[in-house]
């Protein structure tokens, strides 16, 4: 069976519930219940709750947000590092 590699490179961040500030898309979700510890972050309209260390992903269109359970996140992306001109080191 063939191989694919997922192309677009990703922007992330992980989202920490004492890191500030936090990563574009995520809101308190104390509206929405009488819970402070209630995180969330909406995709397409609708809100998704998420949980310190989640990671938050920007979509290509650099508009939209949704979450990535740390471990799935490790298994799908690596770290993309770069040569001093700006180069992806591939």
């Amino acid at each position: 069976m063939p191989k694919f590699r997922k192309k677009p490179e990703v922007d992330a961040e992980q989202f920490f519930v004492d890191k500030k500030p936090w990563p574009k898309g995520v809101k308190a979700g104390a509206t929405y219940t009488s819970n402070p510890d209630y995180y969330v972050v909406t995709i397409h309209k609708q809100d998704t709750v998420i949980v310190d260390g989640d990671w938050i992903i920007t979509e290509p269109d650099g508009l939209h947000h949704y979450p990535c359970k740390p471990a799935i996140f490790e298994q799908t992306y690596e770290k993309v590092v770069y040569e001093l001109d700006g180069t992806p080191i591939l």
